[in-house]
Protein backbone atom coordinates (compact mmCIF):
# COMPACT_ATOMS: atom_id res chain seq x y z
CA UNK A 1 0.00 0.00 0.00
CA UNK A 2 1.51 3.31 -1.08
CA UNK A 3 1.44 6.53 0.92
CA UNK A 4 0.45 9.76 -0.89
CA UNK A 5 1.20 13.31 0.23
CA UNK A 6 -1.79 15.48 1.03
CA UNK A 7 -1.29 18.64 -1.05
CA UNK A 8 -4.64 20.19 -0.25
CA UNK A 9 -4.54 23.67 1.29
CA UNK A 10 -0.95 24.26 0.20
CA UNK A 11 0.59 21.97 2.84
CA UNK A 12 2.97 19.04 2.50
CA UNK A 13 2.77 15.69 4.24
CA UNK A 14 4.24 17.09 7.45
CA UNK A 15 1.53 19.71 7.76
CA UNK A 16 3.89 22.62 7.05
CA UNK A 17 2.90 25.36 4.66
CA UNK A 18 4.75 25.17 1.37
CA UNK A 19 6.81 28.16 0.21
CA UNK A 20 4.94 30.49 -2.13
CA UNK A 21 1.50 29.18 -1.15
CA UNK A 22 0.08 32.59 -0.23
CA UNK A 23 1.22 32.82 3.38
CA UNK A 24 3.06 35.67 5.05
CA UNK A 25 6.69 36.26 4.27
CA UNK A 26 9.66 35.97 6.64
CA UNK A 27 9.01 37.69 9.93
CA UNK A 28 5.23 37.52 9.54
CA UNK A 29 5.05 40.93 7.86
CA UNK A 30 3.00 41.88 4.87
CA UNK A 31 4.46 42.01 1.42
CA UNK A 32 4.31 44.78 -1.15
CA UNK A 33 1.14 46.82 -1.25
CA UNK A 34 0.16 45.91 2.30
CA UNK A 35 0.26 49.52 3.46
CA UNK A 36 3.00 48.89 6.00
CA UNK A 37 6.69 49.65 5.94
CA UNK A 38 9.65 47.66 7.31
CA UNK A 39 8.93 46.16 10.70
CA UNK A 40 5.16 46.24 10.20
CA UNK A 41 4.82 49.98 10.95
CA UNK A 42 2.07 51.82 9.12
CA UNK A 43 3.31 54.54 6.81
CA UNK A 44 1.71 57.96 7.15
CA UNK A 45 -0.07 59.09 4.00
CA UNK A 46 0.38 62.77 4.78
CA UNK A 47 3.41 63.31 7.05
CA UNK A 48 3.96 66.55 8.87
CA UNK A 49 6.36 68.86 7.10
CA UNK A 50 8.91 70.70 9.18
CA UNK A 51 11.85 72.80 7.99
CA UNK A 52 14.65 72.51 10.50
CA UNK A 53 17.10 74.59 8.48
CA UNK A 54 14.98 77.77 8.57
CA UNK A 55 13.49 77.15 12.02
CA UNK A 56 9.92 77.28 10.69
CA UNK A 57 7.24 74.71 11.39
CA UNK A 58 5.03 73.79 8.43
CA UNK A 59 1.74 71.93 8.69
CA UNK A 60 -0.26 70.79 5.67
CA UNK A 61 -3.78 70.98 7.07
CA UNK A 62 -5.95 70.14 4.08
CA UNK A 63 -5.51 69.00 0.48
CA UNK A 64 -8.51 69.19 -1.84
CA UNK A 65 -8.96 68.00 -5.39
CA UNK A 66 -10.99 70.33 -7.58
CA UNK A 67 -12.43 69.19 -10.90
CA UNK A 68 -13.80 71.73 -13.35
CA UNK A 69 -15.83 70.59 -16.34
CA UNK A 70 -14.96 72.52 -19.50
CA UNK A 71 -15.75 72.10 -23.17
CA UNK A 72 -12.72 69.91 -23.85
CA UNK A 73 -13.16 67.70 -20.77
CA UNK A 74 -12.19 68.18 -17.13
CA UNK A 75 -9.48 70.32 -15.59
CA UNK A 76 -8.09 68.78 -12.40
CA UNK A 77 -6.37 71.04 -9.86
CA UNK A 78 -5.39 70.78 -6.20
CA UNK A 79 -5.72 73.16 -3.24
CA UNK A 80 -3.42 72.88 -0.22
CA UNK A 81 -3.97 74.73 3.07
CA UNK A 82 -0.60 75.24 4.75
CA UNK A 83 0.13 76.73 8.19
CA UNK A 84 3.62 78.12 8.87
CA UNK A 85 5.00 79.39 12.19
CA UNK A 86 8.25 79.85 14.06
CA UNK A 87 6.99 78.44 17.36
CA UNK A 88 7.63 81.80 19.04
CA UNK A 89 4.47 83.80 18.44
CA UNK A 90 4.56 84.24 14.66
CA UNK A 91 2.15 82.33 12.44
CA UNK A 92 0.56 82.54 9.02
CA UNK A 93 -1.60 80.40 6.75
CA UNK A 94 -2.43 80.41 3.07
CA UNK A 95 -4.11 78.36 0.36
CA UNK A 96 -1.95 77.23 -2.55
CA UNK A 97 -3.47 76.15 -5.87
CA UNK A 98 -1.72 74.19 -8.63
CA UNK A 99 -2.09 71.29 -11.01
CA UNK A 100 -0.11 68.95 -8.74
CA UNK A 101 -0.03 68.41 -4.99
CA UNK A 102 3.68 69.27 -4.45
CA UNK A 103 3.29 72.51 -6.37
CA UNK A 104 0.18 73.44 -4.41
CA UNK A 105 1.95 72.78 -1.10
CA UNK A 106 4.97 74.81 -2.18
CA UNK A 107 2.80 77.76 -3.20
CA UNK A 108 0.82 77.58 0.04
CA UNK A 109 4.05 77.55 2.05
CA UNK A 110 5.41 80.58 0.21
CA UNK A 111 2.20 82.57 0.66
CA UNK A 112 1.92 81.57 4.33
CA UNK A 113 5.45 82.82 5.06
CA UNK A 114 4.56 86.20 3.58
CA UNK A 115 1.34 86.35 5.64
CA UNK A 116 2.96 85.66 9.03
CA UNK A 117 1.80 87.93 11.88
CA UNK A 118 2.90 88.42 15.48
CA UNK A 119 0.55 86.96 18.11
CA UNK A 120 0.34 88.14 21.73
CA UNK A 121 1.02 85.16 24.01
CA UNK A 122 1.27 84.67 27.76
CA UNK A 123 4.11 82.22 28.09
CA UNK A 124 3.00 78.77 26.91
CA UNK A 125 -0.68 79.77 26.70
CA UNK A 126 -2.87 82.65 25.53
CA UNK A 127 -3.56 85.72 27.71
CA UNK A 128 -7.36 85.48 27.80
CA UNK A 129 -10.41 83.73 26.38
CA UNK A 130 -11.38 84.64 22.84
CA UNK A 131 -14.08 83.64 20.36
CA UNK A 132 -13.96 84.22 16.62
CA UNK A 133 -16.10 83.33 13.64
CA UNK A 134 -15.27 82.97 9.97
CA UNK A 135 -18.04 82.08 7.55
CA UNK A 136 -19.91 79.15 9.15
CA UNK A 137 -17.09 78.10 11.51
CA UNK A 138 -16.78 79.38 15.07
CA UNK A 139 -13.76 78.78 17.32
CA UNK A 140 -13.45 79.23 21.09
CA UNK A 141 -9.99 79.44 22.71
CA UNK A 142 -9.34 79.42 26.46
CA UNK A 143 -6.07 79.67 28.40
CA UNK A 144 -5.03 76.53 30.26
CA UNK A 145 -2.79 75.66 33.20
CA UNK A 146 0.77 74.47 32.55
CA UNK A 147 0.87 70.81 31.63
CA UNK A 148 -2.60 70.73 30.10
CA UNK A 149 -1.36 70.45 26.54
CA UNK A 150 -3.08 71.46 23.33
CA UNK A 151 -6.68 70.29 23.64
CA UNK A 152 -7.64 70.80 20.03
CA UNK A 153 -7.96 68.93 16.80
CA UNK A 154 -7.65 69.42 13.08
CA UNK A 155 -6.90 72.94 11.94
CA UNK A 156 -6.86 74.46 15.44
CA UNK A 157 -4.10 72.10 16.60
CA UNK A 158 -1.99 72.84 13.53
CA UNK A 159 -2.18 76.59 14.19
CA UNK A 160 -1.43 76.20 17.91
CA UNK A 161 1.62 74.04 17.25
CA UNK A 162 2.93 76.43 14.61
CA UNK A 163 2.53 79.54 16.79
CA UNK A 164 4.15 77.90 19.82
CA UNK A 165 1.20 77.51 22.22
CA UNK A 166 1.74 74.58 24.58
CA UNK A 167 -1.35 74.75 26.82
CA UNK A 168 -4.77 75.75 25.50
CA UNK A 169 -8.39 74.61 25.51
CA UNK A 170 -10.45 74.94 22.35
CA UNK A 171 -13.81 74.06 20.89
CA UNK A 172 -15.25 74.48 17.40
CA UNK A 173 -18.87 75.14 16.49
CA UNK A 174 -20.82 75.17 13.26
CA UNK A 175 -19.20 74.23 9.98
CA UNK A 176 -16.59 71.43 10.01
CA UNK A 177 -14.79 73.01 7.05
CA UNK A 178 -11.09 72.81 7.95
CA UNK A 179 -10.09 75.88 5.93
CA UNK A 180 -12.72 78.05 7.62
CA UNK A 181 -11.67 76.71 11.03
CA UNK A 182 -8.04 77.66 10.36
CA UNK A 183 -9.05 81.17 9.30
CA UNK A 184 -11.29 81.57 12.35
CA UNK A 185 -8.42 80.45 14.60
CA UNK A 186 -6.02 82.95 13.02
CA UNK A 187 -8.60 85.71 13.44
CA UNK A 188 -8.97 84.79 17.13
CA UNK A 189 -5.21 84.94 17.64
CA UNK A 190 -5.06 88.36 15.97
CA UNK A 191 -7.56 89.68 18.53
CA UNK A 192 -5.45 88.64 21.53
CA UNK A 193 -4.14 91.54 23.64
CA UNK A 194 -2.00 91.84 26.74
CA UNK A 195 -4.42 92.75 29.58
CA UNK A 196 -1.87 94.93 31.39
CA UNK A 197 -1.01 96.87 28.25
CA UNK A 198 -4.70 97.26 27.42
CA UNK A 199 -5.47 98.76 30.86
CA UNK A 200 -2.53 101.15 30.63
CA UNK A 201 -3.60 102.20 27.16
CA UNK A 202 -7.10 102.97 28.39
CA UNK A 203 -5.67 105.07 31.21
CA UNK A 204 -3.52 106.96 28.73
CA UNK A 205 -0.24 105.67 30.15
CA UNK A 206 2.33 103.92 27.99
CA UNK A 207 4.00 100.65 28.91
CA UNK A 208 7.11 102.41 30.33
CA UNK A 209 5.01 104.59 32.65
CA UNK A 210 5.38 107.79 30.63
CA UNK A 211 2.56 109.74 29.03
CA UNK A 212 -0.17 112.07 30.18
CA UNK A 213 -3.19 110.94 32.13
CA UNK A 214 -6.74 112.08 31.47
CA UNK A 215 -6.59 114.79 34.16
CA UNK A 216 -3.37 116.31 32.83
CA UNK A 217 -3.34 119.01 30.21
CA UNK A 218 -0.95 118.55 27.34
CA UNK A 219 0.47 121.83 26.08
Amino acid sequence: MTTQNDNRGGRNAGGDRRPGSGGRGPGGGRGKGGGRGPGGERRSRRPRREEEDSGLVERVVKIRRVSKVVKGGRNLTFNAMVVVGDGNGNVGAALGKAGAVPDAVRKGTTYAKKAMNKVELNGPTIPHEITSKFSGAKVLLRPAAPGTGVIAGGGVRAVMEAVGVKDVLSKTFGSPNTINIVKATLDALDQLRDPVAAVERRKGVSADGSGASKNETVS
